[in-house]
C-alpha cells in the first residue's frame, strides 16, 4: 500500500481529468512536490460515465480558448507520455434552423478565427455532404468544426497521470480527503493514511465539490455555488448503414449537434449516441434526497420517458437512428454552477484554497483547465482573462435554491442563444434596492448584476415588454426609441438612475494611506477629493479599478462594479498591515446617479450641499431632508452627482428629486452615455487580457513614486506599447459590434472590439476596440466583424467623442 508524504507544496483532492490535468501541468512545470488524492480510481466520478465529446465552439471567448488550448494538447498528448488514447477527430456540424442561429454562428467562427481556428459556415447540402445520413429541408445552414470530435475519458486521464508522474506528480489512489485544517499559515489535509501539511490545496473534486466546500467554512469559505444535475445519453445497437460508411470512409461519422432541438448525436464504434439537454431535466439527489457517501462508478436509474420528444426529434433528422434498439443507457451525475461555467480559479475568501470543478462538459475543458489553475497557483494570475470561469462571480445571493432554479434553467437551455438584451427570468429579484416598487411601476425592465436588480430601460404603454421582443441580435427593439429619450433627457435636462449594488468598502486605520499606495498604480486623492485607483498584476495588466473617495488621511470608501464585490475585496484583503480594516459595506449604503446640465438647479431647492463644489469632490449633505454623501462625478459625462445614502432613507430622496422634475434613465441608456465619453467597463475593456499603458490608462500610472507596487517593473519595461485601445466610429449596421469582433485593416487582423454601443448624443454607432499600435492611428480605416459582414470604421482622435473638453460634467 502507497505511503503518503508528510509535506507537498499542493495538493488536490480528486482524480477526474480536471485534477489530473492540473497535477500533470504543475509537475512539467517543475513543481514535481505535488500530490492528487482521489478515494477511489481515477475517473471513479463524472469522468467515467462521460460521453467525451470534444469541441471548440463555445459562446464565450475565455472558454473557447480554454477549450482549444485543451483539444490541441489531447492531439499531441499519447506521443508526448506515450499511453495510446482513443481519440477520434471527426469533425461537426451545428445545425441551424433560423437567421439568428446563423448569426450566432457568425459571431462564433470569428472568434475562432481570431484565435487561429478555422470554422466553415454551410449551406445545407453543404451540411449533408458532411453528414449524409440526415434531413435538410428545414435548415437554414449551419456550422462545421474540423477539429471537433471525441475522445475516450478514461484513456486521456489516465494518459495525464502518466504524464504527471513522469514528470514527478505523486497521485494517491484509495486514499480519501477527509478534511482541511490550517496552521501556522500552512494547511493540514487529513486522510486515513495520514495527514500531508501543504502551501496550497485544491478543491476538483467534481459533483462532491460542494461537500469538501464545506470543510474551508471555518477558514473564510461559503457554500459551494453548484447544483448536481441528471445527464443521459443512450447507444443505439450497431447500424449497418453506419458501418459501411465508415469502412468505406476509413473514419467515424462528424459529430451532429441540433442545438435548436437540443442534442448532440454521435457515431460510437458503429452506434449512433444520442445525448439531449431536455427543457424538462432534473437533478440529481433533490428534494431531500441524499447525496450519498461515495458514487463512484454508479448511475442513477434509467429515466427515458424525458427524452421522448427529443428521440423522436432526432429520429425525423436521423432516419437511421429509429431503425435499431437500445444498447445502453447511461444516466449520471454531473456538476451544474448557476450558469453552467466551471469555477477555476481562486477559493472566495479562502487564504491559498482554490477550485477546480463544476464543469458540464469537463473532458473538452480539462485539459485547458489544468493549464489554468496551475497558472493560478504559481503566478497568480492566468495567460488569458477568465473572469467568466472565476469563483468569485458568485456572492451571498447563490444560495442552494438560486443555484438549483439557474442550474435548471442553464441546463434546459444548454444551447440558449444568449442576445445582448435577453435577461433570464430564474432565480429573479435576489437583491432589491429600497427603490424596487417605484422603479417597476414607472416601468422599468430590469436586468440582474451580481443579483442586484436594476433598471436597463423604462417602457412606455404600449410597448412589446415580452420576453420573446429580446430574441435579437439587433440594436432596434422596443426599447431603442426610450433609450434614445432617456439620453436626450439627461443631454438636455436631467435624468436620474437607481444604482443599488455598487460593491463599496471602508478601509480605515494607521497607515492605511501608505498601504493603498503600494497597492495601486497611481496616486490618491487629496481628503475631500475622490479620484479613479487601479490594480495591476505583476505583468502590469488590468486586475481592477475603483473609485477611490477619501475622507481623513486614512478613511477611505472604495467603490468597484457590483459584479467584483467578491473578486475585489479578495484582490484588497490578501496582504492588509496589522492596524489597517477592510469592510464590506456593500449593502449598508445604497447609491443614485442624478446628472445633466439642470441638475445643479434642481439639487439646489433639495439640499443645503454646496453645489458650487468642483468635479471629484464629495460632502455630506442633507437631501430632501435626509442624511447623504455628495460625490461631484458622473458616469455618463454630464454634470452630475452620485447621491450616497442609508438604503432605509433612499426612497424618500430618489421620489424628491423625480417629484421635482429628474426623468428615469436605466443601464442601457447609461451605457451609451458612457461610451460616448470613453469611460471603460471592468471586465470588458478592463481586463488583465491588457495592460494599464496599451488601456490607455497612463496617466493613471506613477512609474516614478517610490512604492513598489504589483506590475511597476513590468510596466516600466514596456516601453511604447504594441497595442493601443482606441474609439471607432462604425458604419451603422443593425448590430452592434460584440464583444472581440475581429478588427481588420489592410486584410489583416489587427484587433479586437472589447464594447460597443450606440452614441445617441453623436449619433453615431461606437466601438471601443484594442488595436496594434500600427493601426491605432486617427484617420486609419478599419473593419469590424459583425455577425459575418464587414462594416467600416474609423480610428478617432481621442476616446472622448463628446465633450472632449469635459465642460459639460465639470460646469
Amino acid at each position: 500500500m502507497m505511503s503518503l508524504p508528510s509535506t507537498a507544496r499542493v495538493v488536490i483532492i480528486g482524480g477526474g481529468v480536471v485534477g489530473v490535468s492540473a497535477l500533470y501541468h504543475l509537475a512539467k512545470a517543475g513543481w514535481s512536490d505535488c500530490v492528487l488524492l482521489e478515494k477511489n480510481e481515477l475517473t471513479a466520478g463524472s469522468t467515467w460515465h462521460a460521453a467525451g465529446n470534444c469541441p471548440n465552439f463555445a459562446a464565450n471567448y475565455g472558454v473557447m480558448n480554454m477549450q482549444r488550448y485543451g483539444l490541441a494538447l489531447y492531439r499531441d498528448l499519447a506521443g508526448l507520455v506515450d499511453y495510446p488514447i482513443n481519440y477520434h477527430v471527426t469533425g461537426a456540424v451545428r445545425l441551424a434552423h433560423s437567421h439568428e442561429r446563423m448569426m450566432e454562428f457568425e459571431r462564433v467562427r470569428g472568434m475562432a478565427a481570431h484565435m487561429g481556428l478555422t470554422m466553415d459556415m454551410c449551406t445545407p447540402d453543404e451540411l449533408q455532404q458532411h453528414f449524409p445520413f440526415m434531413e435538410t429541408h428545414d435548415l437554414e445552414g449551419g456550422l462545421w468544426d474540423p477539429l471537433d470530435g471525441d475522445i475516450d475519458p478514461s484513456q486521456v486521464t489516465q494518459a495525464l497521470a502518466k504524464g504527471a508522474r513522469a514528470h514527478g506528480g505523486t497521485i494517491a489512489r484509495f486514499a480519501p480527503a477527509t478534511g482541511v485544517t490550517r496552521d501556522g499559515g500552512e494547511w493540514i489535509v487529513h486522510t486515513p493514511k495520514g495527514e500531508i501539511r501543504c502551501e496550497y490545496v485544491v478543491n476538483a473534486a467534481g459533483y462532491y465539490a460542494g461537500r469538501v466546500g464545506e470543510w474551508f467554512l471555518p477558514h473564510g469559505g461559503r457554500r459551494v455555488p453548484m447544483t448536481v444535475m441528471s445527464h443521459q445519453y443512450f447507444l443505439t445497437e450497431a447500424i449497418p448503414e453506419v458501418a459501411a460508411w465508415s469502412r468505406e470512409h476509413g473514419r467515424k461519422l462528424p459529430m451532429l449537434r441540433d442545438v435548436d432541438s437540443s442534442y448532440y448525436l454521435r457515431q460510437d464504434t458503429y452506434s449512433l449516441n444520442l445525448g439531449p439537454y431536455e427543457l424538462e431535466c432534473r437533478a440529481g439527489w433533490a428534494s431531500g434526497m441524499e447525496m450519498p457517501d461515495d458514487f463512484s462508478f454508479q448511475l442513477y436509474p434509467d429515466d427515458l420517458d424525458r427524452l421522448g420528444w427529443y428521440i423522436e426529434d432526432a429520429m425525423a433528422r436521423v432516419p437511421l437512428l429509429g431503425t435499431q434498439g437500445v444498447q445502453r443507457n447511461i444516466n449520471g451525475p454531473i456538476p451544474y454552477a448557476p450558469d453552467g461555467l466551471p469555477m477555476i480559479g481562486p477559493m472566495p475568501g479562502v487564504p491559498n484554497a482554490f477550485e477546480a470543478h463544476s464543469f458540464t462538459f469537463g473532458i473538452a475543458q480539462g485539459g485547458g483547465a489544468g493549464k489554468l489553475l496551475s497558472e493560478w497557483i504559481m503566478h497568480g494570475h492566468t495567460e488569458w482573462d477568465m473572469w467568466s470561469v472565476d469563483p468569485r462571480r458568485f456572492t451571498a445571493h447563490a444560495d442552494e435554491k438560486f443555484c438549483l432554479g439557474k442550474a435548471l434553467e442553464t441546463y434546459g437551455h444548454e444551447y440558449g442563444m444568449h442576445f445582448p438584451h435577453r435577461e433570464w427570468p430564474a432565480e429573479r429579484n435576489c437583491k432589491l434596492s429600497p427603490n424596487h416598487d417605484r422603479l417597476v411601476a414607472d416601468g422599468g425592465q430590469m436586468g440582474a448584476y451580481n443579483g442586484w436588480e436594476r433598471v436597463n430601460w423604462f417602457a412606455k404603454d404600449g410597448d412589446d415588454t415580452s420576453a420573446a421582443a429580446t430574441l435579437t441580435w439587433d440594436r432596434n427593439g422596443p426599447w431603442e426609441p426610450r433609450i434614445r429619450a432617456e439620453v436626450q433627457a439627461v443631454r438636455d435636462g436631467v435624468g436620474i438612475i437607481d444604482l443599488c449594488g455598487f460593491s463599496r468598502f471602508a478601509l480605515e486605520g494607521a497607515g492605511a494611506a501608505e498601504w493603498l499606495r503600494g497597492m495601486i498604480a497611481g496616486g490618491l486623492p487629496k481628503v475631500g477629493r475622490m479620484n479613479l485607483i487601479y490594480l495591476s498584476d505583476t505583468r502590469g495588466r488590468v486586475l481592477t479599478e475603483m473609485s477611490c473617495i477619501r475622507h481623513g488621511d486614512d478613511s477611505f470608501t472604495l467603490m468597484t462594479a457590483a459584479v467584483a464585490q467578491w473578486h475585489d475585496f479578495d484582490l484588497l484583503s490578501r496582504n492588509l498591515p496589522d492596524g489597517v480594516t477592510l469592510t464590506d459595506r456593500t449593502t449598508e449604503v445604497t447609491a443614485m446617479l442624478v446628472t445633466g446640465p439642470e441638475t445643479r438647479d434642481l439639487l439646489a431647492g433639495l439640499t443645503d450641499a454646496d453645489l458650487s463644489l468642483g468635479w471629484l469632490t464629495h460632502q455630506t449633505a442633507i437631501v430632501a431632508g435626509k442624511p447623504a454623501l455628495l460625490a461631484r462625478v458622473s458616469f455618463a459625462g454630464e454634470l452630475g452627482w452620485e447621491v450616497h445614502a442609508d438604503p432605509a432613507d433612499a426612497a424618500a430622496i430618489y421620489d424628491a428629486i423625480r417629484h421635482a422634475g429628474a426623468v428615469p434613465f436605466g443601464m442601457y441608456a447609461l451605457n451609451s452615455m458612457r461610451i460616448e465619453k470613453g469611460y471603460l467597463t471592468w471586465k470588458g475593456d478592463l481586463s488583465s487580457d491588457y495592460t494599464l499603458l496599451e488601456t490607455g490608462l497612463g496617466r493613471f500610472v506613477r512609474l516614478e513614486k517610490p512604492q513598489d507596487f504589483p506590475g511597476k517593473a513590468a510596466l516600466q519595461a514596456e516601453g511604447t506599447p504594441r497595442k493601443r485601445m482606441v474609439s471607432l466610429i462604425v458604419e451603422t449596421g443593425q448590430q452592434d459590434a460584440p464583444y472581440m469582433a475581429t478588427v481588420f485593416a489592410g486584410g489583416r487582423r489587427v484587433g479586437e472590439v472589447t464594447s460597443a454601443a450606440y452614441g445617441y448624443r453623436v449619433d453615431a454607432a461606437i466601438a471601443v476596440a484594442m488595436l496594434d499600435a500600427d493601426a491605432a492611428t486617427a484617420g486609419t480605416q478599419v473593419q469590424i466583424e459583425v455577425y459575418g459582414q464587414r462594416l467600416q470604421a474609423t480610428v478617432q482622435d481621442t476616446a472622448c467623442l463628446w465633450d472632449a473638453d469635459n465642460c459639460r460634467i465639470r460646469a
